[in-house]
């Protein structure tokens, strides 16, 4: 009804992520910058992070969309509440390893490490991304210590981005349990609020891409 009443191609303000309608606030520019910067740069760990409803699930679609996925593997996870051991048999999954028989953490490690090292020969680069990370056990986030480890002299193995909402993430990982995975945090931005010009731009770019032009059906004292 609405899309036909004011002549709406598509739904303007759904609330399932869409890079498609992305609105890049300055801040916004920022978290998609730090991503794609620190995929193709190696830089290790990364974080996203900004209060419910900002667009960080929305930036890392653009972020992924934007990636050469025939030399980027994405391992996602959108569940958190892993266990460490929960984590590493998903991203073997990911990778289609099988587990060592023995399943000891040194001989898991170890296989995990060499298959990053195959992958890096072949010009590969392998990003394991977690949505909602606040979730994550405490424990889970500081074994990811471990796995940030598998490196070249040069070049880290396994890009790692958390990203999930503020306070709470940041509260987090400033715990002393999370003290030295905190300093292992390469690159960082914080999405924040709109400001009202940001707003009114905002509402305006996404009835652009609804309506397929420039004719708006509001009016400003509306928007």
């Amino acid at each position: 009804m609405y899309e036909n009443y004011y002549g709406l191609l598509k739904r303007p303000f759904h609330i399932t992520p869409d890079p498609e309608f992305l609105y890049l606030s300055p801040s916004h520019r920022e978290a998609l910058g730090v991503i794609l910067y620190g995929i193709e740069n190696g830089a290790g760990f990364m974080m996203i992070t900004g209060a419910v409803g900002l667009g960080k699930t929305t930036i890392l679609r653009a972020a992924l969309d934007q990636l050469d996925h025939g030399k980027v593997r994405t391992i996602l996870v959108f569940n958190p509440c892993l266990t460490y051991k929960q984590l590493v048999r998903l991203i073997y999954e990911e990778l289609e390893l099988e587990l060592p028989e023995s399943q000891d953490d040194y001989q898991v490690v170890l296989r995990l490490h060499l298959a990053l090292i195959e992958e890096f020969k072949q010009g590969n680069k392998v990003v394991l991304i977690i949505d909602e990370a606040h979730n994550m056990p405490a424990d889970t986030l500081e074994n990811l210590r471990m796995l940030s480890n598998i490196e070249t002299a040069k070049d880290k193995l396994l890009q790692i981005i958390l990203v999930g909402q503020q306070p709470e993430l940041d509260d987090l990982l400033k715990s002393n349990e999370l003290r030295q995975l905190r300093q292992r945090i390469a690159h960082r931005a914080t999405l924040v609020n709109l400001t009202f010009k940001e707003s009114v731009d905002y509402i305006y770019h996404r009835l652009e891409i609804a309506l397929g032009r420039r004719r708006f059906p509001f009016t400003k004292a509306a928007v």
